[in-house]
């Protein structure tokens, strides 16, 4: 799993827990798509992992207009993609919309909501990541679009169920230094049912996260992930890996439908989009760091790949990003 570590740790994953909810039978509510969420709790320029840690009871959730699966206490049921869901106890639930009600849902922290019929008790803590859209778009790609997993299958996933259950109850947000608490075991549990996820994928599942869990192909994803810019070649790669050149080809496109050098040209490229959002940074400096020996051959390639120049993309990004960010903190100060 090294690769999959080394593509979080460069995603930037961003946790928090924003709803703990006790619902008793009948009920139903419907999350709206992360588009909706996301102005609320950050500037809106990343995307977002939605995610249901169930701690009591049983249910059924699923897509909006889709299938509903059961799930039980212990289950993480996740939304890799952000589409708007409905979870509840069962048939015959009208879904409360809560998109109209993300002010208050917000505004009151962790505090225990409570609603229902009487019946049968169901409970359990809602939780988001962003991270940056490039990025994400490796593991996620590889993803469906609801995914459930059990923790309590084993003692780790236990201690973080039981770790994330005391910090809510005993309102840890509050404190100082609790919201950082908080935000890290979000994105441990995130991490923990990603990893569970990878383990259980069949035998014939074709995806990056399948490429992850081979072990001539994960080499070499992890050996290019952790040292992009180094000067690559197919055979060098495979050396360093420890299978043939033929072999990892034929494994690469096998999995992910590409070759290697395919696949670390285009890494490269989302690198570099990342830097020249994130930072101020020359874009002679970026290139050289995701691997280019002059900044005009990452001007062509970048443009081939995002359709633009490297500085009119900063440029547009900038813009766009000032435009989101605005309503966004109008929101908040509405609110406080």
């Amino acid at each position: 799993m090294d690769v999959l570590s080394e593509v979080l740790a460069t995603v930037t994953l961003r946790g928090a827990f924003y709803f703990n909810g006790e619902f008793t039978a009948p009920w139903a509510v419907r999350t709206p798509p992360s588009t909706v969420l996301a102005p609320h709790i950050g500037p809106g320029d990343g995307h977002v992992i939605i995610f249901h840690l169930v701690t009591d009871g049983r249910g059924v959730a699923g897509l909006e207009g889709g299938a509903l699966v059961p799930f039980e206490a212990g289950d993480v049921i996740v939304f890799p993609h952000g589409d708007a869901h409905v979870v509840g106890s069962g048939a015959g639930s009208q879904a409360v919309d809560y998109e109209g009600e993300l002010h208050r849902i917000l505004d009151q922290g962790l505090r225990t909501t409570r609603a229902g019929g009487g019946g049968a008790v169901t409970r359990f803590v809602c939780g988001y990541l962003s991270c940056d859209p490039r990025l994400s778009r490796t593991f996620l790609a590889g993803l469906p679009p609801m995914l459930k997993v059990h923790v309590r299958q084993d003692g780790s996933g236990q201690w973080l169920e039981q770790a994330i259950r005391n910090s809510v109850a005993d309102g840890q947000a509050a404190s100082a230094g609790g919201e950082a608490v908080l935000a890290r075991l979000a994105e441990a549990l995130f991490i923990e049912t990603l990893r569970r996820h990878v383990a259980a994928l069949p035998a014939e599942h074709r995806s990056w996260l399948a490429g992850a869990r081979d072990p001539e192909v994960g080499r070499a994803l992890a050996l290019m992930h952790a040292g992009p810019a180094r000067p690559w070649t197919l055979a060098r790669l495979a050396s360093a890996a420890g299978v043939s050149r033929s072999v990892l080809a034929e494994r690469f496109r096998l999995l992910l439908g590409e070759p290697p050098m395919t696949y670390l040209s285009r890494w490269r490229l989302q690198l570099g989009a990342q830097l020249l959002q994130a930072t101020s940074r020359r874009v002679a400096d970026i290139a050289a760091e995701v691997g280019y020996d002059s900044e005009a051959g990452f001007n062509r390639a970048f443009r081939r790949e995002h359709g633009t120049p490297p500085a009119r993309f900063r440029n547009t990004f900038r813009k766009a990003s000032a435009r989101l960010r605005a309503p966004a903190r109008r929101s908040r100060e509405s609110r406080a």
